[in-house]
Formats: C-alpha cells, structure tokens, sequence
C-alpha cells in the first residue's frame, strides 16, 4: 500500500514532465525563424501531397501529423522508409512535398530514401534536433528544435522531442486551415460521422428518407379513424392536409389527451375539431439540426416537413434526430 508521501512524489513526477515539455514548447515558440514563412509557402501551393516520414516514435507522430493535416484540408499520406525502400516510394511524385521526421537526423532508414526522393524531385522539409545532421543538410528547408532535455530521467525515452515535434506539425497544419480559409464546412467534408459533420451536413430528407413515414389525415376524417393511423406510423402526430396535399395543421397526440381532459368524446369528433391550423414546420432541404433547435426551442416532438410549394413529404419527431447522435451541446 502506497503511503501519502509516496503519493505526493507521484504528482510531483507527472508536474515535471508536463513543465518540461510545456517549457520546450515555449521556448521553441519564441525562437522561431522567418523560415517558416517559406516552409508555410511551400505546402501551401503543393500541387501533390504532403507526405510525411519517420520510424519509431518520430513514425508514430508522423502518423498523427498526417492525421491533422489530411483533416484539414492538407492532402496528406505516411511513408514507412522500411516499406519505401520496398516499392512504396512509387507513390512520391515530383509535386509532392516530403516531411521527414528524426531527432537525430541520422535514421538509417529516414536516410535511405532520400536519394531517389532527390531523383523523384518532391521537395524536402525535415524536422530535427540536429541542424548539423546529415537529414538537415540534405533538405530544402530544416525545422531544428536544437538539442534539448528529454523528459525522460533516463534520456533515453523519446518524451519531450516527441512532443514538440507533434506542436510542430499542429502549428504547420492550422497554419495552413487559416491560410486557406478552412471552414467548419469543410471540416465536416472529412468527418462526415463526427458530431460537427452530422451537424453542418445532415439535412431534414436524409432522415426522411431513413424513416419513410408520411401519416396524413384531411379535415373531414374521423378522429377515430386517424387514432389508427398515427398508432401505426410511433410518429405521436399526423399531418393534415387539404385534397393537393398542402399542408394546413397538425394532429398531434397531445391534442387528443388535452381535449379528453376538457371531457369531450373525441371519438365522435372530426379532424377539424382538433388539429392546430397554425404548426411549426420545415422545409426539406434544410439541415436536420435546425429541426432539433426548432423543437426544443418551442417545446414540441414533432415537426412536419414540406417541399419548397408546401406539399407534405413527413413527420419528424425529436428521437429520429438523437438516434442518429444529433444534439445541440456536442
């Protein structure tokens, strides 16, 4: 069983490294070169990828990178320099940009490739410890953090490197976003199953057309009659219509229990004795998170949807839009 002081070292451990990598950040921050307008520049106006490389941890980041860019409107690719060495370098062309990933700058396999990197004719921007380095001196454009202190105790885990290098690539990729106007439009292109791309891009007839129900009732009908139809549809509601199917109110299951509390038989009741001639609704074409804002905005489950001339096509209700996972806080 640990003891409070033993405890107490723990936090003081995690404290240090946080300090120390937070600091070399920092550092790193203040010292930046004008150099990086021009590396900036560059991946601006690459015509082909930014294709990113590194092994063991620098690997790992690189993946990460890639990751971020790609997201962000940077075409962006990983190259394993093992697997480079093995056929995958056919996949550089002289339009793309390489990012080359080493601490040391003197990876065996990193250095490998970049000969026929230099015959394919793909630029080359290499982040490093080591400005000296055989990698720095082969590249077009170097970022050098310099040498600095793993956070490690050992020296030997890659800790701090890693993550300045991981800042690096962050900095270049939302340099790049705002540097292309990079919306949350756009954004939501590339995570179409996040929260933010169901938000900017899912629409009222997406979930429509997953739940294909359409009950409607004209004025005339019976309400007992129409109890069957909004049973069968679980939608709560039926929209009514006149004889173009234009929409002209809403029956809702609510009407029905408010009109039994004022003590009327409404099985002996007509449509127009209950609907609401005035309902909330919304077009089609609009983004199903508008729908969820109008619901809970005026307290209702249900929202009838019309084309652009009014005709009915469904009924919305408040748990179509969560169970595809929209809401309004994420």
């Amino acid at each position: 069983m640990q003891t409070k002081q033993e405890d107490k070292t723990y936090l003081l451990d995690i404290k240090k490294v946080l300090k120390e990598e937070a600091e070399a950040i920092i550092e790193f921050s203040d010292n930046i070169s004008n150099e990086f307008i021009d590396i900036i520049d560059l991946l601006l106006n690459c015509k082909g990828r930014v294709i990113i490389t590194g092994v063991g941890k620098s690997g790992i980041i690189g993946r990460k990178m890639v990751a971020t860019f790609a997201s962000t409107g940077t075409p962006s690719l990983f190259l394993h320099p093992t697997e480079g060495l093995h056929g995958d370098l056919g996949m550089v062309t002289k339009s793309d940009v390489i990012i080359a990933l080493s601490n040391s700058g003197e990876s065996d396999e990193v250095l490998s490739i970049l000969p026929s990197i230099n015959i394919i004719g793909a630029r080359l921007i290499s982040i490093v410890g080591n400005s000296n380095s055989t990698l720095a001196l082969k590249s077009d454009y170097t970022i050098s953090f310099g040498k600095i202190r793993e956070a490690c105790p050992l020296g030997l885990a890659p800790t701090t490197s890693t993550t300045l290098t991981l800042a690096i690539g962050d900095a270049l990729a939302i340099s790049l976003l705002k540097a292309r106007d990079f919306k949350p439009e756009n954004f939501a292109v590339f995570h179409p199953g996040g929260s933010l791309g169901k938000k900017l891009l899912l629409t009222v007839n997406d979930i429509l057309e997953i739940e294909q129900k359409n009950p409607k009732a004209y004025i005339h009908e019976d309400v007992k009659d129409i109890i069957f139809k909004m049973t069968d549809t679980g939608l709560g509601a039926i929209s009514v219509v006149n004889n173009s199917n234009k929409l002209i109110g809403i029956l809702t299951d609510g009407d029905l229990r408010r009109a039994l509390s004022r003590g009327e038989n409404i099985l002996n009741l007509k449509v127009e004795n209950l609907y609401n001639p005035s309902p909330i609704k919304i077009s089609s074409n609009q983004l199903a998170i508008k729908a969820l804002k109008l619901m809970e905005g005026n307290n209702i489950n249900v929202l009838p949807v019309v084309d652009e001339v009014n005709n009915v096509l469904g009924i919305l209700n408040i748990q179509s839009l969560t169970k595809v996972g929209l809401n309004l806080n994420g």
